[in-house]
């Protein structure tokens, strides 16, 4: 059997075991409730609660992402950018090619933030229908694992936070400093990681991609839809017949680009009074004032919007059942329980290896870096701290680094066995077309297995 024959042969077997996203979700809400009970001495009752309790931790990112959906998606309308992914789309011909592109460009987003995924499934998307013969579902596969390499990047959520003044680590008395992102974002071993990461994944996807497969076009739902109005079409259209001043309202730039004036001079002073500081909120800012200069009015503007929010419901209804999920892990002590029991095996050889394992199977439960880091972090850090009784503070240091690191690396790549974050893929790649998320998965599999096994060693035997 050949490389493609057996991705698609997973892929098939994908097809046809792996249930909806949100049948995932339920399932892994099972699992982790059972678990509870049996390893923990928490109570039936105690664990409903925290199951409960758990279910709005995660409003706030829920609401940041379909933010940062929308909004990303609403730049992607505007006639601007659509000119710019035409030009780019003329140096591009062959499957292969946008392949490589989506993966080198997708990665490079997400070095500056994880939250760029979304650029890059647009710019797949409008790719998509340009190019014949690009197999659908393996290049919202290749959207997808570009995503991963985020925690080499400056959005990086596990060293951001060891960088961070008076974090909750330094409070509580597990480090006595902050840990310099010089250390474990500008280590020899991330920069490394990252590289093998660019190179490998443009060697080994091209390798096993479909020869054929459904494009685009064969998996719209309503292939005989009439073309779409332009935006400004649109706006146009809604216009009344008679000179009204609420059209003249609706269509004017002035008072958006007032706002975009104010938007513009915050941003500016965002940076040059707190540095790079690029979190998820000043992104979203950032993409608002961005699809206001690009819409030009504010009923562009607000049609933009309207249809980068037809697809949404994903996240909206599934979020919290992973926050739930989240809840018990936290609330009744297994997430930590997990955390303690795999530190305490460890030794000063395998420590990394560990770390990088409980990251990796946390991460089922807990599909959060921070939210994870929080739950296993100490126990983590106190135990690589006794391996480490007794070595230079510098080492020691080094060592919490390397495990942390480790932790980031396991956590980001089981993302490509479960579908949490491919709701972020989904609502821009999806529109319009019968698909799910088993119809993606599949693809990733054979990637996985491969980089698991090369970072795995990496993390063990490479210098920080």
């Amino acid at each position: 059997m050949t490389i493609t024959g057996f991705g698609e042969h997973i892929t098939q077997l994908f097809k046809k075991y792996m249930p909806d996203a949100f049948v995932f979700a339920l399932a892994l809400t099972v699992i982790t409730f059972t678990s509870a009970l049996l390893f923990t001495n928490t109570t039936f009752i105690d664990t409903i609660v925290a199951w409960y309790k758990g279910f709005w931790l995660l409003l706030e990112f829920g609401m940041q992402m379909v933010l940062m959906l929308v909004t990303g998606y609403s730049i992607a309308l505007s006639s601007h950018v659509k000119k710019l992914f035409y030009k780019l789309s003329r140096y591009i011909s062959t499957p292969r090619q946008v392949y490589i592109f989506i993966l080198i460009v997708g990665m490079l987003l997400s070095m500056v933030s994880w939250g760029w995924m979304v650029i890059t499934a647009v710019l797949a998307r409008e790719l998509a229908p340009r190019v014949k013969g690009v197999n659908y579902p393996f290049l919202i596969a290749c959207v997808y694992f570009s995503g991963v390499i985020w925690v080499c990047g400056l959005s990086s959520t596990i060293p951001l936070l060891l960088n961070t003044q008076n974090n909750y680590l330094i409070e509580a008395g597990i480090l006595s400093n902050t840990i310099s992102t010089e250390i474990t974002l500008g280590s020899i071993l991330n920069i490394l990681v990252f590289i093998v990461m660019i190179v490998g994944s443009v060697i080994i996807f091209p390798l096993f991609a479909p020869k054929k497969g459904p494009e685009l076009s064969d998996l719209l739902i309503d292939k005989d839809h009439k073309k779409e109005y332009s935006i400004e079409d649109e706006a146009e259209s809604m216009n009344l017949k008679e000179n009204a001043v609420s059209d003249r309202l609706n269509n004017s730039s002035l008072l958006q680009y007032g706002i975009v004036l104010m938007g513009l001079i915050y941003i500016v002073f965002h940076f040059l009074t707190g540095g790079f500081d690029l979190n998820l909120n000043i992104m979203i800012f950032i993409f608002i004032i961005l699809g206001l200069i690009l819409h030009k009015t504010p009923m562009r503007y607000g049609i933009a919007m309207k249809r980068s929010s037809s697809n949404i419901s994903g996240i909206l209804f599934q979020y919290p059942f992973y926050a739930g999920i989240m809840g018990i892990m936290i609330y009744t002590g297994l997430g930590e329980s997990i955390g303690a029991w795999i530190a305490s095996v460890a030794t000063v050889h395998t420590y990394p290896l560990f770390a990088f394992l409980s990251g990796a199977i946390i991460n089922f439960a807990i599909p959060s870096a921070g939210g994870e880091f929080a739950v296993i972090g100490p126990s983590i850090i106190n135990a690589v701290k006794e391996i480490g009784a007794g070595l230079p503070p510098q080492e020691v240091i080094e060592m919490v680094s390397r495990a942390s690191l480790a932790v980031a690396y396991g956590e980001t790549l089981t993302n490509l066995l479960q579908p949490f974050f491919l709701l972020i893929v989904l609502p821009v790649m999806g529109i319009g077309i019968k698909l799910q998320a088993r119809d993606v998965m599949g693809y990733l599999l054979i990637p996985f297995a491969i980089f698991f096994i090369l970072i795995g060693f990496m993390v063990m035997f490479l210098p920080l």
